[in-house]
């Protein structure tokens, strides 16, 4: 398999090094930046490097742009203009309504299918990416309504491969969540960044040592201005609403303190522990995997509804095949999901949306 990356910072040398080592692909990489690319080459995280976009997707069966937000949408328009009619193209932002609502007009847009990784850090740049970052992490997929099925199922073979674990989604509910539970943390940090430097600086001249509940709390504060403020300006809409819920919280959060309310603030902390919990130490849902075949028609978007209603009801996708009929009008999906539970529960999910579907676990 040949890889392009088209900007080979953290998430894109990353990229480049976890296809080499893991997939034994060819990789060939794109940066604006000459010493970045220089870097890339010499950490072992392309095979090439491309003089340009063009130069670089040329014979690449799969395009990542690992660019800034703002960039993403000339980045893959550029791509998906220069690539071959078979290379899916992806990216790597952490917003995507203005990504897709930019995409070019014309049949090439169902070679692109959105994607996010959930694994950058407060670190960046080539010097820091690593051939195991993505293992174990979630990989958002974003597929439109016209994505091909046969590229997503390259692309979710592909982030398995990587290490990752795949879940598809639409942009919507991804740009409200990252808002949520990413964009907002970096809001959080800065504002409490510059209280505690503002209020503890007018204790002393010297500020005091500070504890590891302010360190881990303010670990992203100021990352990567260059990105941030893109990925903050890309994603207000949501950002703002998110950040209007938690004044209102911190409003609350006042008035029991005011009142001396112990009780009320007991129950305030026991429910943040139990939501706590349940947001971030659910186990994963084990067992042996089984096999459902769905039958479909070919038509473009059928996978991605498929793929986004498993992923609404929370349904991980282990593996998946697609099985066209010789007539290419018509064909199956298998889905491996794990557990019996879950299997059945993503049955019912599939039937509801007007497809036959059985358990072939068994054999056929």
């Amino acid at each position: 398999m040949r890889f392009a990356v088209l900007g080979v910072g953290l998430i894109g040398g990353s990229i480049g090094l976890a296809a080499r080592q893991r997939l034994g692909a060819e990789v060939a990489g794109y940066d604006a930046d000459a010493q970045t690319l220089e870097r890339a080459l010499e950490r072992g995280a392309l095979d090439t490097a491309g003089d340009s976009v063009a130069d670089t997707v040329e014979g690449a069966e799969a395009v990542f742009c690992a660019a800034p937000v703002g960039a993403l949408p000339g980045l893959v328009a550029g791509a998906l203009a220069a690539s071959g009619g078979d290379a899916l193209v992806t990216d790597v932002g952490s917003t995507k309504r203005d990504l897709i609502a930019a995409l070019p007009e014309g049949g090439d847009t169902e070679r692109f299918i959105g994607g996010h990784p959930l694994a950058g850090a407060e670190t960046s740049g080539i010097e820091h990416a690593r051939p195991d970052l993505f293992e174990g992490a979630r990989w958002y997929l974003v597929p439109t309504e016209r994505s091909s099925g046969l590229l997503y199922d390259r692309l979710h073979r592909a982030i398995a491969d990587l290490g990752a674990r795949p879940l598809a989604i639409d942009p919507e509910s991804h740009d409200r969540m990252m808002a949520t539970v990413s964009h907002l943390p970096h809001v959080i940090a800065n504002v409490l960044v510059a209280e505690a430097a503002n209020a503890l600086g007018e204790e002393s001249e010297r500020l005091p040592e500070v504890g590891p509940s302010f360190r881990d709390t303010t670990r992203v504060a100021g990352a990567n201005p260059s990105i941030w403020v893109d990925i903050f300006a890309s994603n207000r809409e949501a950002l703002v609403g998110e950040i209007d819920a938690v004044v209102e919280r911190l409003g609350r959060a006042a008035e029991l303190l005011r009142a001396g309310d112990l009780e009320g603030l007991a129950e305030w902390h026991r429910t943040a522990l139990a939501d706590r919990r349940r947001l971030v130490e659910t186990e994963l849902v084990g067992g042996p995997l089984s096999e459902l075949r769905v039958s479909v028609t070919n038509k473009p978007g059928t996978v991605a509804e498929i793929a986004l209603a498993l992923g609404r009801a929370g349904v991980n996708i282990e593996d998946m095949a697609l099985y066209p009929a010789a007539d290419m009008r018509t064909g199956a999906v298998s889905l491996w999901v794990a557990g019996e539970q879950e299997a059945e529960r993503a049955a019912k999910v599939v039937r509801e949306l007007g497809y036959t579907v059985a358990d072939v676990s068994g054999g056929e």
